[in-house]
């Protein structure tokens, strides 16, 4: 028994934001933007929230898959950057979507929780305990900017995507994932410090901090061996891959994975231009695009992969 993903939706906020807005309220302009991001613009939340966005991706793959509420066992929402520490944003999704048999819970590993969440899906369907599950990838990052910092404020955007899950006889084949802490000072965002009677000394309001030469160096090393990891533990040829689905972080990062594997450019598909970085969002919403346009066809093979803070990695084979 494996997992197979059966239906695909995104959320994006209205509100989009061009390098030329950026530059009026930051020491940048779009050229710099551009070339070294491949981002031209970005979706970023007014009145949408982490959850208002989780529920509507998900609402339009619960659509797409043709599934009803009742036949929702499992949510499993993957986010850094959620409306409350409790309740979770799948204990919001379950209650805007009326999905009252799932168990429901969230999980964090920043621009690799989808796939964690994926993952932990596939365990939860190889062992019996789900059938039919909501996993969502959903972002808020523009409330952990410093956007007087044109080194974080121009990569990141809003937004969500969602897939719904079921146990199969076909789907994932192979994945991996890790991590390693000892890299974890290269993308922080701390959280409010501890006060309480006994200590008050509050830390002033932390924000995203990323050594931006030390995340591109991993991503390109990283990604590209844990593809050929899954690739060789499945005895698949990267010839029989039809497309290259990876976490949206920058254009350089995907085309430097490209070459390193000697797979054409073309087979990595992007959307980065008009979404920006969306963390554990990304990789569901390209995917939704791609189911959308019609690019995914019934046994296809595509490999997935993220990494991001932690810093965390993961890949995942799997036949549509």
């Amino acid at each position: 028994m494996t997992t197979r993903i059966i239906g695909t939706g995104s959320a994006l906020p209205k509100e989009i934001v061009t390098n030329d807005n950026l530059a009026k309220i930051v020491d940048t302009n779009d050229e710099w933007i551009s070339s070294r991001t491949g981002i031209r613009e970005r979706h970023l939340a007014k009145e949408e929230t982490c959850s208002s966005l989780a529920a509507a991706a998900g609402k339009m793959a619960m659509e797409d898959a043709g599934v009803g509420p009742e036949e929702i066992d499992l949510i499993v929402v993957a986010t850094c950057s959620p409306d409350s520490n409790f309740p979770s944003t799948a204990c919001k999704v379950q209650e805007s979507l009326g999905l009252y048999h799932a168990a429901a819970f969230d999980v964090s590993a920043a621009c690799s929780g989808f796939l964690v969440a994926l993952h932990t899906v596939y365990a939860y369907m190889n062992s019996g305990l789900s059938k039919t599950a909501l996993i969502i990838g959903a972002e808020t990052l523009s409330k952990l900017i410093d956007w007087t910092d044109r080194g974080t404020c121009v990569l990141f955007g809003d937004g969500a995507g969602a897939v719904v899950a079921k146990a199969d006889d076909t789907g994932i084949i192979q994945f991996v994932q890790g991590a390693d802490g000892s890299m974890g000072q290269c993308l922080t965002c701390d959280e409010r410090s501890i006060v309480n009677p006994f200590n008050q000394e509050a830390k002033p309001t932390d924000y995203i901090s990323m050594d931006g030469q030390a995340v591109f160096k991993f991503a390109v090393t990283k990604v590209p061996e844990c593809i050929r990891q899954v690739l060789e533990e499945s005895h698949t040829d990267i010839e029989e891959i039809k497309y290259f689905v990876l976490h949206q972080a920058n254009s350089r990062i995907l085309s430097s994975v490209a070459k390193r594997l000697k797979m054409p450019v073309e087979k990595f598909p992007m959307n980065l231009d008009r979404c920006g970085n969306t963390s554990a969002a990304s990789i569901p919403i390209l995917l939704d695009e791609m189911n959308r346009q019609g690019m995914l066809k019934k046994n296809d093979k595509i490999v997935m992969s993220g990494f991001g803070a932690g810093l965390t990695w993961g890949a995942t084979l799997l036949e549509w």
